[in-house]
């Protein structure tokens, strides 16, 4: 009977001491989004994390250790807010243009660097993201336009020194420029995102949004016989160079021309 009961109170120990295991991974991890935190000890576990972002009305880059659906993301920051991502990058004369195309309807995935356009009021903005899956390993986004300039986007984790980086400055979120920021001395914030060229920051980059909406006709974009790029859905040159009335020769589908979204029949 002795036996009986000591396994009885083992197995019971056993029980209770896996519970604690299981709080104390979804205890809650406060995130910082100034100085950034530490996540490699946490990388891979499932927590609780507590955010106070600060967020300006108008155009802001985000990017966070864990994933969030499209629900939590109206949630947290309005029905009416704009989330977009980087699909590909083109020349636009002396400019390079910058294509980013809506994707609210993926939400966030883990570490990926966004723009999102918050209708707010400038300030905190402080939410729960419950049982999140902490990713710590850093992503980010590069595309190489027609002259060989690779553009990289990505988010900072821990606060990050601006010299040689692009970033969005406060007086310039309504239309999301992106510009040197060379001159800002508190660089980036850790949620915060950058963008890097590999010739440096003399280029003026401009910000074009392709939208999720309806493809539109091959004529209101280009003139007949303008020479152009021709761009698939994930930013990847299809065709280069080539003359707008070759457009349908191209495989049947949807591109990216000149920031706009055309249908080839």
């Amino acid at each position: 009977m002795k036996n009986i009961i000591s396994k009885i109170c083992l197995a019971a120990a056993l029980i209770a001491g896996g519970n604690t295991l299981v709080n104390a991974q979804t205890k809650t991890l406060y995130l910082s989004t100034y100085n950034g935190t530490s996540l490699t000890a946490y990388d891979g576990q499932v927590r609780n994390v507590s955010v106070s972002r600060y967020l300006f009305n108008g155009w802001n880059t985000i990017c966070l250790p864990f994933s969030m659906t499209t629900e939590q993301v109206n949630a947290t920051f309005g029905d009416a807010c704009r989330l977009e991502t980087l699909i590909g990058v083109e020349n636009n004369g002396d400019e390079l243009m910058l294509n980013f195309a809506d994707c609210k309807s993926k939400g966030i995935e883990a570490n990926k660097p966004y723009i999102l356009y918050y209708t707010g009021e400038t300030g905190f903005v402080k939410f729960l993201a419950n049982e999140a899956e902490i990713v710590a390993t850093p992503s980010k986004l590069s595309f190489t336009d027609t002259k060989g300039v690779t553009v990289t986007f990505e988010g900072a984790m821990m606060k990050t020194p601006g010299k040689g980086l692009y970033g969005i400055p406060a007086k310039s979120n309504e239309e999301s420029v992106f510009v040197n920021v060379d001159n800002f001395e508190s660089g980036f914030h850790a949620t915060r995102c950058f963008i890097t060229l590999s010739t440096g920051n003399s280029t003026r980059l401009s910000s074009n949004h392709v939208g999720d909406g309806e493809a539109t006709s091959i004529a209101s974009v280009v003139k007949a016989g303008e020479t152009i790029d021709v761009y698939n859905l994930s930013g990847q040159i299809v065709a280069q160079k080539i003359s707008s009335d070759e457009i349908s020769r191209l495989p049947k589908g949807v591109y990216v021309v000149k920031g706009k979204k055309i249908l080839v029949k």
